[in-house]
């Protein structure tokens, strides 16, 4: 198990963005939790530093709690290949998908238990009675029998389900209650993925949210766009403005790391560019985007995708995904060269997180569509992340995305994510209608503004924090 860094941020920065009636319900939310956690330390437990929404947010999120003076600390569980093998299988069927068709059996408990054993003892010795311990995803909710024993007060955060439950997601609740069982509450995503027969005064349904002022998320201008695309080697150097951004901590950064990009050209400078950018996952089904933009999107738009993810090599709880870019370069290589051309997949390089960011930031600022073709999502923080930056998007109507879009107000919807004509039209019809995309992009702003900030969700998981602290469910039974 290891511990993650966590650098103070002043939560007072957003006083510059929000309404002040939001600004001061913020910060007396703090205050309070402050108070209530005297003594104790808040911990949060997850499966992976870099990669991924909730590695994403802990790096943003933690810093503005440390720096309201709520004692908080981070830790990252180990997990072998085993490990890793049978939490991405739970982590398939609680979106009612089959993933690599086998069901679980107690061999795979034994194989969960066993690798968190060690992580065990070492929270177990760390964390003190009192304590509340917040555990996200399937991956660290094994441990919530022993810190519950030790008098933690145990909270399992949940980031994904089901919009339709199936076999597939009930044998994975099976697989799981018996931990769930031993948490004092629970955080979902979306109302739809709660569990039948949990308490329902113990969970709490709250969307993730970005920061607004971390290097994926920070205003950039056009020529910093631009140099930070050119010095990742994603288009040809184009500026002369300076590829920098603002770390975490406020120091600066520069970025210099290149992105690997498969494609025969590099995209033209100026072209119009479609983007969908997430890890390299089937659920996300960036060969679905692949085959919907060379059938469905005419040459004559002059447009360009890019499919962008993590360099397979660096994220590892998510075994598969150098498979899964494999299939999808295998399908690009199969497309006539003049649809190869338009299409570029980038591998972008994870050993700076925060670089990493930047250069995603500058990609969705920079594109002209954004896509997030998902076949299951528990929330598609990518959605938000480019409404933010006012980017047209489209979304399919699967999970929480079709809670962030307002249907041809903040993006468009499709409502069936296999259907790849349909999102060539949407494309299409974004590209050729400036106005339209304009105002979309304006809508979508204001809706993440409204709804998808830090402060929400800060806000809402530190109420729940103080619920749980005053009670004494933690008390081994």
């Amino acid at each position: 198990m290891d511990e993650v860094t966590i650098h103070a941020v002043s939560p007072d920065r957003f006083a510059s963005i929000l309404p002040a009636e939001r600004a001061a319900a913020f910060a007396s939310t703090l205050q309070r939790t402050q108070k209530v956690l005297d003594g104790r330390t808040l911990w949060q437990v997850n499966s992976t530093e870099h990669g991924g929404g909730v590695a994403e947010m802990l790096q943003s999120l933690l810093g503005y709690v440390l720096g309201a003076g709520i004692h908080t600390r981070w830790l990252v569980v180990d997990g072998d290949d085993g490990f890793f093998e049978v939490t991405k299988r739970i982590h398939f069927l609680l979106h009612g998908e089959a993933g690599d068709g086998r069901d679980l059996h107690p061999g795979d408990r034994a194989v969960y238990e066993h690798a968190l054993a060690d992580d065990v003892e070492r929270i177990v010795d760390l964390v003190r009675p009192g304590d509340p311990v917040v555990l996200h995803d399937p991956q660290t909710l094994g441990l919530a029998p022993a810190l519950r024993q030790a008098g933690a007060h145990v909270i399992w955060s949940c980031h994904i389900g089901a919009d339709h439950p199936n076999r597939n997601t009930r044998a994975a609740w099976k697989f799981l209650l018996p931990y769930v069982e031993q948490t004092a509450a629970q955080g979902f995503s979306r109302r739809q993925h709660v569990w039948p027969g949990l308490d329902r005064s113990t969970v709490a349904v709250i969307p993730p949210c970005l920061d607004a002022f971390s290097p994926k998320n920070q205003h950039l201008d056009a020529d910093t766009v631009d140099a930070i695309l050119s010095a990742a080697a994603i288009i040809p150097a184009v500026s002369d403005g300076n590829a920098d951004f603002v770390r975490q901590d406020g120091t600066p950064g520069t970025v210099s790391s290149h992105v690997r990009m498969i494609e025969n050209d590099p995209l033209p400078v100026g072209a119009p560019i479609v983007t969908q950018i997430s890890r390299w996952d089937p659920l996300k089904d960036h060969a679905g985007v692949l085959a919907s933009f060379a059938r469905h999107v005419s040459s004559d738009t002059g447009a360009h995708l890019v499919l962008a993810g993590p360099a397979p090599d660096s994220i590892v709880d998510d075994p598969g995904s150098q498979e899964t870019l494999a299939e999808l370069q295998r399908d690009w290589e199969a497309l006539e060269r003049s649809s190869q051309q338009r299409i570029h997949l980038a591998c972008l390089p994870m050993k700076d997180a925060e670089e990493n960011a930047a250069v995603v930031n500058a990609l969705q600022r920079r594109s002209d569509v954004v896509v997030q073709k998902s076949l299951a999502e528990g929330f598609g923080l990518t959605v938000a992340e480019a409404m933010w930056k006012a980017r047209p998007t489209i979304g399919t109507r699967v999970g929480g995305i079709q809670d962030q879009i307002d249907n041809g107000r903040s993006g468009i919807l499709i409502d069936d994510p296999r259907d790849l004509a349909a999102l060539g039209q949407a494309v299409t019809g974004l590209l050729e209608d400036y106005d339209k995309a304009v105002m979309m992009g304006v809508e979508g702003r204001q809706r993440v503004m409204d709804e998808y900030l830090a402060p929400c969700y800060l806000s809402r998981y530190l109420r729940l924090i103080d619920t749980v602290v005053t009670s004494d469910y933690s008390r081994p039974g």
